[in-house]
């Protein structure tokens, strides 16, 4: 039975487990801080957005939310048995560099299931400054009416020497709530996407600044 609030195929016990994962088996590899957990409402459609600078983020807020959650993630981790665990999880696939329109309406049906979608906008990783998009973010609280969260990482990346570093501190920041008006057609999808993407890289440049403040100097790694 699918769970509520989830795409269909979902088991609700393995997502909680996944769930716990990613909260307690993650985090002891970093020194992880959340700032601002509760300003994440925990009813009605919600799209939270991240940046995405290494393979931890995704794993790190889908235990920090608390709430179910369905994530787009890249379908090449869809292979072997993380391929039949991540649809059980109610993990959504995406093909990068594909028109692929499945994965959006199978996150636009779980956003008016009520549900909670988490998608890093960026799509590829990089730097994690979220300065290019991808409109699919916006599509999706056009078609769900849903509510935005922009949460912000910084720690994860690898440094340059590419020598990871024992247990770094890592930074997750909620931003506030909101509820973009997004227009009919290409040019609202530009606009809506434009609009999601300030405020993501505006919450990362208070993070950078915090970090900064608190004697954090390397605000990427």
């Amino acid at each position: 039975m699918t769970a509520k609030g989830l795409p269909e195929g979902s088991v609700a016990w393995m997502h909680e487990m996944g769930r716990l994962i990613g909260r307690y088996c993650l985090r002891p590899a970093f020194r992880v801080k959340v700032h601002g957990r509760d300003r994440i409402p925990t009813t009605g459609p919600l799209v939270v957005i991240g940046n995405h600078s290494s393979m931890a983020e995704p794993g790190l807020l889908f235990g920090m939310l608390p709430r179910r959650s369905a994530f787009l993630v890249k379908d090449e981790l869809f292979r072997g048995f993380v391929g039949w665990y991540f649809p059980k999880l109610g993990q959504i696939p995406v093909k990068r560099d594909a028109v692929d329109r499945k994965p959006l309406l199978t996150a636009a049906g779980v956003l008016k299931d009520g549900g909670c979608v988490g998608i890093f906008p960026e799509g590829t990783r990089g730097a994690g400054d979220a300065e290019s998009f991808e409109r699919g973010a916006a599509w999706l609280v056009r078609a769900g009416g849903a509510t935005v969260v922009p949460v912000a990482t910084r720690g994860t990346l690898k440094p340059a020497d590419g020598k990871r570093r024992w247990r770094p501190r890592v930074d997750i920041m909620v931003g506030e709530p909101f509820t973009p008006e997004i227009g009919r057609g290409k040019t609202g999808l530009e606009e809506g996407t434009e609009q999601l993407r300030v405020a993501l890289a505006d919450l990362v440049a208070v993070l950078d600044k915090w970090r900064l403040e608190h004697g954090i100097q390397d605000t990427r790694k």
